[in-house]
């Protein structure tokens, strides 16, 4: 079992040589984000770092509000390491929030604002959280009321605290910035310590809470900058959730460490987007596929090709090489780079960003950055070829909550098990081939959903597509193409065959099924939620024809 280190009640995964090497190569830092926000409210005060509809927050602006609930929080006995929580959307509170609790030492807990009771009450009772931030009413849910129900399951329930709308008999926002704090001292905060706790998406069972440090978080930022082109002029348009890893970093952190500013969009719109980026001459932005798809097709629809972007960073899902080359021909001043990460090891690839690698910036999942990778086999064992990503790097976790979540995530060397599958190309190019446990096992040979997908995004008539695997009596598992089709194209299964036939396909990968679809399900971070077409979809299909035989 890996050493483990206390700090302010949580336990982290420590290695003293290994901090001692990050922080020798700059790393891991010796300050916080809430040692750079003091002085940059006071040197630069009318910076502008936030803009959320017509509220634009400058550093002073938001350091004094983040000041005052920080100093709020901590007269109510809050200490370093005490959880909080928020459950909001795109909003600047959300900055103000993120930034009080790093003023104060506290652990930061995001909650989606997609969830709802049951997910609600875990995460809520798994950290102890001691405050929850939600809104009155967002999207026609109503927060308030969920938090009443939740609150009485709870056997220490959370000081609910109300954005935005009447708080009835909970803490309005404004009411606890507004309160008198006079004499209240800030802590000083250890980088080392547990800043952000973020939950995996629970798509299978538990969902587990992974801890990032103040310092995992600054390497992270440190290598966006490094090959993203990011600089004190740079502005990020921020529509993916900021209670996800990748919306918290450009709205929350990079401002800070960075200089950069952020647009934040509450609901993602593609025409609103659009019209962001040209009113707000937007520099940058990170989204899942059906972000980049989208805001590529309103762009046309516009007649622009958005000028002042000039980096679109897609991941988070599967990529298809075709939407990276196409966005790419379209936005002419912008690269266009697929990259790959988790919530355990955010930003493990950084892309393909230099002039005149568009090659690899569509077809891999780009250059592997700070983070150190090794591919291993079923059994464990390094190998060359296809194997599953392991990496460690100074972004990684610093643990999970719970320890036994641990006991088959890392191997004896601190490496991280993905669970992803890919190869190396080019020398230290990484392509995604898929997922350990998506790979369909057809007779004994193994297909990965990946390559067909990205073929079958090409398809003219297919506007997105996912390949599953379902039960099969005759052959244990078949390839089925779940198709969302362009305009009213409808492909059915032997237009698909042809078409990968053409492009020299196995003929044991093929689909052996088609459904059609109006859209794919999809959590808040874009990712394709194969688990739920799997369910659907293992169920008792027609009598089979000889025409549906492969060989």
């Amino acid at each position: 079992m890996v050493p483990r280190r206390a700090i302010h009640g949580w336990a982290v995964r420590w290695d003293d040589a290994y901090a001692r090497r990050m922080h020798e190569q700059g790393w891991w830092l010796d300050h916080t984000v809430a040692d750079l926000a003091a002085p940059l409210a006071r040197d630069e005060p009318d910076r502008l770092l936030m803009v959320d509809g017509e509220q634009r927050l400058t550093a002073a602006l938001l350091y004094r509000r983040a000041e005052a609930l920080a100093k709020a929080m901590i007269a109510r006995g809050y200490k370093p390491g005490t959880a909080v929580s928020f459950m909001l959307p795109n909003w600047h509170e959300s900055a103000v929030i993120y930034l009080a609790a790093t003023l104060a030492g506290l652990v930061i807990h995001p909650i989606l604002p997609a969830l709802r009771d049951s997910e609600l009450r875990f995460m809520l009772e798994d950290i102890g959280s001691r405050m929850v931030f939600a809104p009155a009413v967002f999207r026609g849910h109503d927060y308030r009321a969920m938090l009443a129900r939740v609150a009485r399951q709870l056997i220490t329930p959370p000081e609910i605290v109300v954005v935005r709308g009447a708080a009835g008999a909970n803490t309005s926002f404004e009411s606890l910035i507004g309160e008198s704090t006079a004499g209240i001292a800030l802590p000083r905060v250890d980088p080392e310590s547990v800043k952000l706790v973020l939950y995996t998406s629970g798509t299978t069972g538990r969902p587990k809470a992974v801890l990032h440090s103040h310092n995992s978080i600054a390497a992270l930022i440190q290598q966006i900058r490094l090959h993203w082109r990011i600089d004190d002029s740079s502005r990020f348009l921020v529509p993916s959730p900021v209670t996800h890893i990748g919306g918290s970093i450009y709205a929350f952190e990079s401002p800070f460490l960075l200089r950069s500013m952020a647009v934040l969009q509450a609901v993602w719109n593609p025409d609103e987007a659009v019209a962001l980026i040209e009113r707000e001459r937007c520099t940058h932005m990170a989204g899942a596929t059906p972000f980049l798809r989208e805001l590529l097709a309103s762009a046309r629809s516009r007649h622009t090709r958005v000028p002042s972007l000039s980096v679109f960073i897609c991941g988070g899902a599967s990529v298809p090489p075709s939407l990276i080359r196409e966005a790419a021909g379209y936005f002419k001043n912008c690269t266009v780079t697929r990259v790959f990460g988790s919530t355990e090891v955010p930003v493990i690839t950084v892309g393909a960003t230099k002039p005149g690698d568009g090659e690899h910036a569509a077809e891999t999942d780009g250059e592997v950055g700070v983070a150190e990778i090794r591919l291993v086999d079923g059994s464990g064992r390094e190998t060359q070829g296809e194997g599953e990503i392991c990496a460690r790097g100074p972004q990684m976790l610093v643990g999970y909550l719970w320890t036994e979540d641990e006991r088959t995530a890392f191997d004896d060397e601190g490496y991280f098990h993905t669970g992803d599958l890919g190869r190396i190309v080019d020398g230290h190019y990484l392509v995604i081939t898929g997922r350990a446990k998506d790979i369909i096992i057809r007779k004994g040979e193994n297909i990965a959903p990946k390559e067909i997908e990205d073929l079958l995004s090409a398809h003219p008539d297919i506007a997105e597509v996912a390949v599953v695997g379902v039960p099969d009596p005759g052959t244990g598992e078949r390839a089925c193409a779940v198709v969302v089709p362009q305009g009213g194209a409808r492909p059915d299964l032997a237009a698909l065959r042809a078409y990968l036939d053409e492009r020299r396909v196995a003929r044991f990968k093929i689909p052996e099924q088609v459904e059609l679809r109006t859209s794919l399900p999809r959590n808040s971070a874009g990712k394709v939620l194969k688990h739920k077409l799997r369910e659907e979809l293992s169920i008792p299909l027609r009598p089979r024809t000889p025409d549906d035989r492969l060989h």
